[in-house]
């Protein structure tokens, strides 16, 4: 997709339509992948590609590439003994995989992601080591898939959602999504945040792709007095509210009109 100024994209499915723009073949994750690695070797390379290598480089490319503020980030703090959740708009494809780390930072963030980002050859190791969690593609998978992130979850680590669940690049509204994800904080009984993207426009290059805003809500936690599916949609709809109420802002840039075809 060229990247000018007021471009448009015509879309059908709010829900099902992606743009990303990859042609990644997607390899079977099926119930033998190893979602969590708990040999030294592993344990020491995955902080060292997380932690030296990915994490400064992340942070630098953020600043310089994409301007990058993030707001409201003390309500982290707020949030103690325990991991949580993050949600958040899906609008970057690479940006995306590295905003929650720097948000969250110094947790130990993981992100569930399509099988495309551990299909590619000779990278799938790296993925998992910078918290990629692929979603299963059968029910044999959902399994191992739900106990990874449990375990994740009681490590005190970070587990990211994109709950969009595809791609939309630059798209400064929300869109619908389901309750589906909201299960795991609610089994759990931790609470999550809702993060939300959004877009400045540049001053210089007034062509070049927006710089990047992302805005942290206070934690949300679910109600424990309802049964699961109501306590399920209740902070669904929480979330959702936030992140529409921030997206609104008149000043979040529309660098690429969405219509309905």
């Amino acid at each position: 997709m060229k990247k000018t100024e007021k471009a448009t994209v015509r879309f059908t499915d709010e829900k099902n339509d992606d743009f990303a723009g990859n042609n990644i073949k997607a390899e079977p994750i099926g119930p033998d992948f190893k979602y969590v690695r708990r040999g030294f070797l592993w344990r020491a390379a995955e902080f060292f590609m997380y932690r030296i290598v990915a994490t400064p480089l992340v942070f630098l490319m953020g600043k310089l590439l994409y301007g990058l503020r993030i707001k409201n980030r003390r309500a982290l703090r707020r949030i103690r003994g325990t991991g949580y959740f993050l949600y958040g708009n899906h609008t970057q494809n690479m940006m995306d995989a590295y905003t929650p780390s720097l948000s969250a930072f110094p947790k130990h963030v993981h992100i569930v992601t399509s099988p495309e980002a551990v299909s590619i050859k000779g990278i799938r190791a790296l993925v998992s080591m910078l918290g990629g969690i692929p979603v299963p593609d059968g029910v044999k998978g959902i399994s191992p898939f739900r106990s990874a992130i449990e375990e994740r979850i009681k490590e005190g680590r970070v587990v990211a959602v994109y709950p969009e669940g595809h791609i939309w690049p630059w798209y400064n509204k929300i869109r619908d999504f389901s309750d589906v994800s909201f299960d795991y904080p609610v089994t759990l009984g931790v609470p999550c945040v809702a993060f939300v993207t959004t877009f400045r426009k540049r001053k210089i290059i007034k062509n070049g792709h927006p710089y990047l805003t992302v805005t942290l809500s206070d934690p949300f936690y679910p109600d424990s007095g309802v049964p699961r599916a109501e306590a399920r949609r209740d902070l669904r709809d929480r979330v959702h509210a936030f992140m529409t109420d921030v997206a609104s802002d008149p000043d979040n840039y529309e660098f690429i009109k969405y219509e309905k075809a």
